[in-house]
């Protein structure tokens, strides 16, 4: 069915839910459905309707001389990255697919707002979103932003549907600025504990290195403390490999490198096995801090990247702990996937932060067809 088909019925079953105070879920490839669930736990089990978004794909507009793409919602993220690849382009915030649970789809990374090891350097996806068309809790489609960097004006709501989780309502489609690919990169690779990774990340980042993604996992083989730090250096040829020079380390090979950033970003090393659904039931965590916070002392085991800003937890210890040891660094925790169903996913929001969220629902969804998250 086509777009201009589709969307007049999509506001029809919006309206007359709305009337019946009935709920909808939103579905789209389901990559992203162990978080999802646990995020959107406010009514969706119980909701009457449900919305298949993944009906609503394909690349619509696409200008590489412009550096700009859209799309509609359910399309396929693969299909995107392969659009642009052929014109040695690529989304620099490198969002995660997590296949092994669904097909990732453009309104997914948008509605989950994930990034992958770059977004530390490259800023997240929200920083790269032009504009988007949604179909709020009203019936009504709204467009905000543009579809080039000139013409985007205005509010700059299309933004504030990353992370959203669908809450507001149904991403119909979105315009992306893009980047082309970086004629060089190089990963190396230092023994050090995770004190130590987080100091010397937050130094090199204050100096003009070509920096792009970091990550420290634990060495269970070197004792208690000791792990590796992987630092990813990508940009312009003679700045790669000055900085290679200058840093050290040991330099990983291409192949190896590629499997294991591929690896992080799908969360499919070794470290994340105990936390997917059908191992063992182990809560994982995804901590924001400041990035020159110092190891948590927390019971589990962490990854970090983002030159510390996150930090990933697999622990068994109470929620009200985890939420209270990254409160006191100035940052939150949220419950990403298995553990306690019941614990909270997310971190308690300040009034004057909840009062604007529930404010904006509001606006966008009064009737609250779609998810609540707070």
């Amino acid at each position: 069915m086509q777009a201009d088909d589709l969307i007049p019925l999509w506001q029809d079953l919006v309206r007359e839910a709305a009337s019946r105070g009935e709920r909808i879920r939103i579905h789209g490839g389901g990559s992203k459905a162990p978080w999802w669930a646990a995020a959107q736990h406010s009514g969706v089990d119980a909701a009457e309707h449900t919305l298949d978004a993944t009906q609503l794909s394909g690349i619509t507009h696409f200008e590489p001389t412009e550096l700009v793409i859209t799309a509609r919602a359910g399309t396929p993220l693969a299909e995107i990255e392969a659009a642009l690849a052929e014109h040695h382009q690529f989304l620099p915030f490198e969002p995660p697919h997590f296949a092994r649970t669904g097909r990732a789809t453009l309104g997914g990374m948008v509605a989950s707002a994930l990034s992958g090891p770059a977004r530390i350097s490259a800023g997240g996806v929200r920083d790269y979103v032009l504009g988007a068309t949604l179909l709020s809790g009203k019936g009504e489609v709204l467009r905000f932003g543009g579809e080039v960097m000139k013409n985007v004006a205005g509010f700059d709501v299309s933004r504030l549907l990353c992370g959203s989780l669908g809450s507001l309502g149904v991403i119909l489609d979105v315009s992306l600025k893009i980047m082309p690919v970086a004629p060089a990169q190089t990963t190396l690779r230092f023994s050090m504990t995770q004190d130590e990774a987080i100091t010397r990340c937050n130094t090199w980042a204050a100096q003009p290195l070509p920096l792009n993604a970091s990550a420290w996992l634990p060495d269970r083989s070197a004792g208690t403390g000791k792990g590796v730090l992987t630092l990813r250096l990508r940009g312009a040829q003679a700045a790669v490999q000055a900085a290679q020079t200058r840093l050290g380390g040991e330099r990983m090979a291409e192949t190896e490198a590629a499997a294991f950033w591929t690896g992080l970003r799908e969360q499919t090393l070794p470290w994340f096995a105990p936390t997917w659904p059908g191992d063992s039931q182990a809560a994982l965590w995804r901590l924001s801090l400041p990035s020159t916070a110092p190891a948590l002392d927390l019971s589990g085991t962490q990854l970090v990247e983002w030159f510390g800003g996150l930090r990933w937890l697999i622990s068994a210890a109470p929620a009200s702990i985890i939420h209270e040891a990254a409160r006191q660094t100035g940052g939150h925790a949220t419950r990403f996937r298995g553990g306690d169903a019941s614990a909270p996913v997310f971190d308690t929001a300040q009034a004057t932060l909840l009062r604007i969220q529930r404010n904006v629902k509001a606006a966008f969804d009064p009737h609250g067809v779609f998810p609540t998250l707070f």
